[in-house]
């Protein structure tokens, strides 16, 4: 019994690998910076957070291939649990630990150049990994507390990081916004919680549902879960918790906004993903609240919201950072369409399937502007003009994050949009692939602006562009090069999320 035991403690740490590699490579740059802080050698640094985040995105990828996390009987390796059912590992939590590790490799790739001429970059890159650590976290929660203290170890760092900049004005007073706005979000999340606990005694998600399913006062409940939506929605940049996503994006380095966009919203919707399917099953919470309904509502407004405000933005960094707010809408269509008798691993896999696409094509647009803001070039539409005789591999590869962002058949994009439209016609709601086709048509309205910009419109007098940084550059245009190949392989992609989204 002891053998086995120690057998089943082995594969239960082997499986949280890729988590523990970002954590150790957080604990290792401490370690580098530690023996010279004053001289801290900026490839050495990327090198090493690039690694550890490289080889835990390809870890991931190795399990998922694998089937770790996929019952037995469905040809996987079963699903691994640790800490009394508090974590699990299975194909959902190893589907947004890839994204959330693929995108902190593109940013530590990209940040290499960025910080050239900025101290504290081993802080910087430790602060990167620990907040990715807190993600992947995240999204092997299977606890309402384990899901907070995963959340805030994903927060706090981000704090920091937005208002990175020190001597810009405009970068620490997102970072005080962010804070602020953040701190008061965990207490509305964390009230939520213990609401729900005093309605179920219970904070496992399992045993919350079976609570809920025997009987509890549903006023109570409801409240509670009313409040941990407000939570996620705070987390994903959800319409109308979304106001400090502009602030923060805007204000913070580039790299980090691409970050925070890509990555942290993923972390955030695998929380909705797992606590609302898992822990408040439609049909067993309805009574206290119809949390559809209110997604519906949610999915609706931020679409609108979202990409009505890009659309008036003459900064390129602000009209991608609302862009991401209306792709949050999109997102929330994987939980808007989950009606009575729908196909769960349809709509729930089109969502994920969609964030995955999302995580490259977003990351990439946003570095691109870190590439832009390193050349001295302005922020709005009309700096960027003549880019694409200064930069072509760069600015096709914009070109490509841009329209497969809009959802032409560019890029990923396009099948992840279909994907979600198709669950909308398959869910009957259709109100909401309503909202997605017209949102989808005005912003190829606004991403056209940057487009026009740079291939179109005649450079500015003296512009010249003389250096061209390798960790910049290649973090773009690896981007844009698997934002274009997922076009074929979404097969292969969505093949996984719905297997993921099966399971839930």
């Amino acid at each position: 019994m002891t053998q086995l035991a120690l057998q089943m403690t082995q594969s239960s740490w082997t499986a949280l690998a890729p988590t523990l590699l970002l954590a150790l490579s957080a604990l290792a740059l401490l370690v580098v910076d530690s023996i010279s802080p004053e001289e801290s050698d900026s490839t050495l640094l990327a090198g090493v957070a690039g690694l550890g985040s490289f080889a835990s995105a390809v870890t991931t990828m190795v399990f998922l291939f694998a089937g770790r996390g996929l019952p037995t009987d469905q040809g996987g390796q079963g699903l691994v649990s640790m800490f009394g059912d508090q974590l699990v590992v299975d194909q959902m939590s190893l589907f947004f630990t890839f994204i959330v590790a693929s995108v902190v490799t593109l940013v530590v790739v990209a940040s290499s150049d960025y910080l050239r001429d900025h101290r504290y970059k081993a802080e910087y890159y430790t602060l990167v990994l620990l907040a990715a650590t807190g993600m992947s976290l995240l999204a092997s929660a299977n606890s309402l507390a384990v899901a907070f203290v995963s959340l805030e170890l994903a927060s706090l760092p981000s704090f920091a990081l937005v208002a990175f900049l020190k001597s810009n004005k405009g970068s620490v007073e997102a970072g005080l916004k962010y804070f602020l706005v953040g701190a008061l979000s965990s207490a509305v999340f964390a009230y939520g919680i213990s609401l729900v606990y005093a309605a179920t005694g219970a904070l496992q998600f399992d045993a919350v549902a079976t609570a809920i399913g025997e009987g509890v006062q549903t006023g109570v409940l409801g409240i509670g879960i009313l409040m941990i939506v407000g939570g996620v929605a705070y987390k994903t940049a959800s319409s109308p918790f979304h106001f400090w996503a502009p602030e923060a994006y805007e204000g913070a380095p580039a790299p980090i906004s691409a970050f925070l966009s890509s990555a942290s919203k993923a972390a955030g919707f695998v929380l909705a993903f797992r606590v609302f399917l898992t822990a408040f099953p439609v049909d067993v919470a309805g009574a206290a609240i119809d949390w559809v309904l209110v997604f519906q509502v949610l999915a609706i407004v931020t679409m609108f919201v979202g990409n009505f405000a890009a659309a008036t933005q003459e900064k390129v960094k602000r009209m991608l950072a609302y862009s991401s707010i209306g792709h949050a809408g999109y997102v929330l269509i994987g939980l808007a369409a989950l009606t009575g008798g729908v196909d769960q691993s349809q709509v729930l896999g089109a969502g994920m399937a969609h964030l995955f696409v999302y995580g490259f094509m977003n990351t990439g647009a946003f570095l691109f502007v870190a590439l832009v803001e390193y050349w001295g070039v302005g922020r709005t539409f009309e700096d960027y003009n003549g880019l694409g005789t200064q930069a072509p591999l760069a600015c096709a590869a914009m070109t490509v994050f841009l329209f497969s962002l809009a959802g032409l058949p560019i890029g990923g994009g396009f099948f992840s949009k279909f994907a979600l439209l198709m669950a909308t016609v398959s869910s009957g709601t259709y109100l909401l692939g309503a909202a997605l086709i017209i949102n989808s048509a005005l912003s190829l309205f606004y991403y056209s602006r940057v487009v026009k910009a740079m291939w179109i419109e005649d450079p500015a007098d003296g512009l010249e562009l003389d250096d061209y940084p390798v960790g910049l550059y290649t973090a773009v245009v690896a981007a844009g090069v698997v934002t274009v190949l997922l076009l074929p392989g979404f097969d292969v992609v969505i093949g996984f999320a719905e297997s993921a989204a099966s399971l839930v």
